[in-house]
């Protein structure tokens, strides 16, 4: 999920939950996600809000004109929309999240061996990317002790039908959406962007 500030009124058609999330059924959406540059973009956009290429540029290293094209294919995408109440003039281009957050399931387009490649395209760069940041937080996790104290990791074994399963992932999927989009207390504590990941699947000890 990638939680913003609101889903802007020039979002894209397609079946939205209450809570802005939007359910990808289209391979050209699933195949925009499955770049390294673009997931780092709607990260980006997810923790700083809406900005322009060049502060998306500068944010994850990449020249503008590199983040300026991986934008128009997420637009096409139907996952950014530009800002321009942002802008200040003509020449200024703000982007944002086009939904509060993005789902999909393979058993929606099952016929659709395009967008069934993309969706594992997707789905794998997200597992690589949570695993090389688990990797990094463990090899500077010592750096800071109060932190290290505060991260945590936790695995469980259930015993719980489809159903059940389901139900569990929307009340962690709940939980985590409501402490993303809640509003931030001015009370001078220490605020870092922190990532949180879940997976829960039939498997075997």
């Amino acid at each position: 999920m990638t939680p913003t500030e609101r889903t802007p009124e020039s979002a894209p058609p397609g079946p939205t939950n209450p809570g802005g999330v939007r359910t990808l059924t289209e391979a050209k959406a699933l195949s925009a996600l499955a770049h390294p540059v673009r997931s780092r973009i709607m990260d980006a956009l997810k923790v700083d809000g809406p900005s322009t290429a060049s502060t998306l540029a500068t944010r994850i290293a990449q020249n503008v004109g590199n983040v300026s094209h991986h934008l128009k294919v997420l637009a096409e995408g139907g996952l950014v929309v530009e800002a321009p109440e942002l802008a200040k003039d003509r020449r200024e281009r703000w982007w944002r999240l086009a939904n509060a957050g993005t789902r999909w399931t393979r058993a929606d387009f099952a016929d659709d061996a395009a967008a069934v490649a993309a969706a594992q395209a997707a789905e794998a760069l997200a597992l690589h990317r949570q695993i090389a940041r688990v990797h990094e937080w463990m090899a500077r996790s010592e750096e800071d002790p109060a932190w290290d104290d505060a991260a945590f990791a936790t695995q469980n074994w259930l015993r719980l039908s489809q159903d059940e399963l389901r139900e569990l992932s929307e009340e962690i999927v709940e939980v985590l959406m409501r402490w993303g989009s809640r509003e931030i207390p001015d009370d001078g504590a220490e605020r870092e962007s922190v990532l949180v990941f879940s997976r829960g699947f039939p498997s075997k000890p």
